[in-house]
């Protein structure tokens, strides 16, 4: 079983940001962490979840554990519409992080991912891990 908890976080939005995830495959546990200049913190929930899923090379079911309603409504509701619509919102506005968003797609096509929301800050313990970890890579800027 492989269990991913992903965060992003930005100290002002925008600004300095930071990602995380913590990677468990079946008990054993990696850590990932990076940071950009003037970025957001939608931008970093994504790379968050990108950077732990190029890590991945396998069929077996990857369970995805992100606090970002943007991240898991994004790929699960909205993605397939913002194709049909060249990458446009209902509102006909240009989609924000495009290039993340290809990047996540073609990832989820190729992986068997399992998509969960989780409450943040209500006690799930690899998710307040990942939550320090994002913040501390955003404060590295």
């Amino acid at each position: 079983m492989i269990k991913i908890y992903t965060d992003g976080s930005c100290l002002k939005n925008p600004g300095n940001g930071g990602w995380a995830a913590i990677i468990n495959i079946n008990g054993k546990i990696k850590k990932i962490s990076g940071n950009e200049k003037n970025t957001t913190n939608n931008r970093m929930e994504l790379m968050a979840t990108i950077n732990a899923l190029k890590e991945m090379s396998t069929r077996d079911l990857i369970e995805i554990f992100t606090d970002s309603k943007y991240v898991k409504n994004g790929i699960t509701e909205w993605v397939n519409t913002w194709i049909l619509n060249n990458w446009k919102t209902s509102k006909k506005e240009d989609v924000k992080n495009k290039d993340l968003w290809i990047e996540l797609y073609k990832l989820n096509q190729s992986l068997n991912i399992k998509w969960n929301w989780v409450k943040a800050h209500a006690g799930d313990p690899l998710n307040e891990e990942v939550d320090i970890l994002a913040k501390k890579a955003a404060d590295l800027n």
